[in-house]
C-alpha cells in the first residue's frame, strides 16, 4: 500500500500564467484507486463529522478502492449536490482532510481529489440523477449561489417543484462570477446546474428580487416557502485618500469582468484593465484569486497584506500556486493612499505593521509602525476586503429581521423573523466558504420540507 498522498498534476507555472486553463489537471483512475487505498477507514469518520453537507467519506472512497466509481458517485452525491464543484474549492484542509488520522503518515487523504475525479468521470460517462415523486407543493428559492444550488438539490430530492430566481443572466451565483476559469471551470458549474434542471429545477434569470418580484409576492403566487441565499456581493472598501481614482477597482468588479464576461479574450466585448504592476490588497481566497487573473493579464503583482504570513485565510495551495506564477507578498503592510497622478492611479503608501495582542477574530491585531511609510509603485490597485450583503432584500421585504452588516437573522436551520421564509450561506453569515453556504442551503431545505409536512406551511 502506498503510505504517501498522491501528487495532484499541474500545468507547469510558465505555461498556465499565458492562460486561463484549469491548473489542477486531476486523477487518473490508477491515481485514484491508488490514494483511495491509504485509508485505513477509521471507526470514527472524523472526516465526515467536519464534512459541512456530511458526505459519508469513508464509505464512497471504499467504493473506489474496488473500482465501483459509479457507485462512490452515488455515495457523495446523495449528501452533495455539486460535488465536481466542491471537489475543487471546498478548503478540505480545514474541514474533513484537516480532520483525517492520517495527517502524520504521509498526509491526509486527499478527499477532495477523490470526490473530484468520481463527479468528473460521472460527467464524463454521462450520468444523470433520478427524479423524485412529485409532492405537489412548489418553493422559490433566491439566489443561484451554492447555497440556493444546494437548497434546490436537497428539496428537489424531496420531491418539491423548485423555481430558482436569479439576477444575472447566467445561474451559479459567486461559482459563475468570483472564481476564475482555470480553479474552477464554467463547464462544470454547467454540468452541475444542468444536473439540477433533469431533476426538475427551474431556473428563472434576470429575475431580481425586490425588483422584479418581492419576496411577499412570490409567496402570494403559490409558493409554500421562500430560500434566501442572495449572497454577499457588496463590497467592502478602505475608505483612504485616492480610492476613486481610476485604475481602483473592487475584486468582486475585476473578477466579474474576467469570469462572467470573459474578459480576458481578445475579441470580448468588456473590458478589463490591462495594468503594468497591480497591486491586490486583502489576503483571503479572493485576493489570490484578482491576483492570479492579473498576472495572467500580463502584469507583474504584489499581494499586500497587513497581517503575517501565518494569519493569511486564503488556502495554502492557492498561495504556493500564486507564488509559483510569480506573484509577490508584501505581509505587515497596509495602505493608507493611494497615490495619484490626474486621476489615475500611480501608487500605492502603505505603512509597515506589527502584531499585538489577539483580536475579537482569533488573529493578532496589526497596529501601524511609527514612521514607516512608504511608496510602492503601481497602476492599478484591486480591494479585496470582503464583502457585505446587498441591501435590497431587506430593504423591500417588511419584517424580515436584519443584524450587524445588514446580514438576514436565520437561526441554525434557516427559518427567518418571517414565516415561509428561510435564509442561509453568505446573506446570514457574511463572506465564507462554498461549503458553509451548501450546509446552510442543505439544512434550510431540511426545516421546509419539516414545516411543509407537519402542517406549518
Amino acid at each position: 500500500m502506498n503510505n504517501s498522498r498522491i501528487p495532484m498534476p499541474v500545468q507547469a507555472p510558465e505555461e498556465r500564467i499565458k492562460n486561463f486553463s484549469e491548473v489542477a489537471l486531476g486523477y487518473n483512475e490508477e491515481a485514484a484507486i491508488s490514494e483511495a487505498e491509504r485509508c485505513m477507514n477509521c471507526k470514527t469518520h472524523p472526516c465526515t463529522a467536519a464534512c459541512p453537507v456530511g458526505v459519508r467519506i469513508p464509505e464512497f472512497i471504499a467504493c473506489i478502492k474496488e473500482g465501483r466509481f459509479e457507485e462512490a458517485y452515488s455515495v457523495v452525491r446523495a449528501d452533495n449536490a455539486l460535488p465536481a464543484v466542491c471537489g475543487r474549492v471546498c478548503p478540505q484542509e480545514r474541514q474533513c482532510e484537516g480532520s483525517c488520522l492520517r495527517q502524520k503518515a504521509g498526509g491526509p487523504i486527499a478527499i477532495g481529489r477523490l470526490e473530484r475525479f468520481v463527479a468528473d468521470r460521472h460527467a464524463a460517462q454521462g450520468g444523470t440523477p433520478s427524479k423524485a415523486p412529485a409532492s405537489g407543493r412548489k418553493v422559490a428559492v433566491v439566489g443561484s449561489g451554492p447555497a440556493g444550488l444546494a437548497c434546490a438539490g436537497e428539496l428537489a430530492a424531496r420531491g418539491y417543484a423548485v423555481t430558482v430566481f436569479e439576477a444575472l443572466h447566467l445561474a451559479g451565483g459567486v461559482l459563475a462570477y468570483g472564481i476564475p476559469e482555470f480553479r474552477l471551470p464554467k463547464r462544470i458549474v454547467n454540468q452541475e446546474i444542468a444536473a439540477l434542471e433533469e431533476m426538475g429545477v427551474t431556473f428563472v434569470k434576470n429575475a431580481v428580487i425586490g425588483r422584479s418580484l418581492t419576496v411577499s409576492e412570490l409567496r402570494a403566487e403559490g409558493f409554500a416557502a421562500v430560500f434566501l441565499g442572495t449572497g454577499a456581493g457588496l463590497p467592502n472598501f478602505m475608505n483612504i485618500p485616492g480610492e476613486n481614482a481610476r485604475g481602483v477597482f473592487s475584486a468582486n468588479e475585476y473578477l466579474t469582468r474576467i469570469n462572467l464576461m470573459k474578459a480576458y479574450e481578445e475579441d470580448a466585448e468588456t473590458p478589463v484593465f490591462r495594468a503594468k504592476q497591480v497591486a491586490v490588497v486583502g489576503g483571503g481566497n479572493v485576493a489570490m484569486d484578482a491576483a492570479r487573473c492579473a498576472r495572467r493579464l500580463g502584469a507583474e503583482v504584489t499581494v499586500v497584506y497587513r497581517r503575517s504570513e501565518e494569519e493569511l485565510p486564503a488556502r495554502r495551495e492557492e498561495v504556493e500556486h500564486a507564488r509559483e506564477e510569480g506573484i509577490g507578498f508584501a505581509f505587515l503592510t497596509n495602505p493608507v493612499e493611494v497615490l495619484t497622478r490626474e486621476g489615475d492611479v500611480c501608487g500605492l503608501r502603505c505603512v509597515k505593521m506589527q502584531l499585538g495582542a489577539p483580536d475579537a477574530s482569533g488573529r493578532r491585531r496589526p497596529t501601524a509602525v511609527a514612521g514607516s511609510e512608504h511608496d510602492r509603485a503601481a497602476d492599478c490597485v484591486i480591494m479585496a476586503l470582503g464583502t457585505s450583503p446587498n441591501p435590497l432584500i431587506g430593504q423591500t421585504t417588511e419584517g424580515l429581521e436584519l443584524r450587524g452588516r445588514g446580514e438576514i437573522f436565520a437561526d441554525e436551520n434557516g427559518r427567518t423573523s418571517l414565516r415561509g421564509v428561510y435564509a442561509g450561506g453568505d446573506a446570514v453569515t457574511g463572506a465564507a466558504t462554498v461549503i458553509l453556504a451548501m450546509g446552510a442551503g442543505k439544512r434550510a431545505a431540511r426545516a421546509i420540507d419539516e414545516d411543509i409536512r407537519s402542517g406549518i406551511l
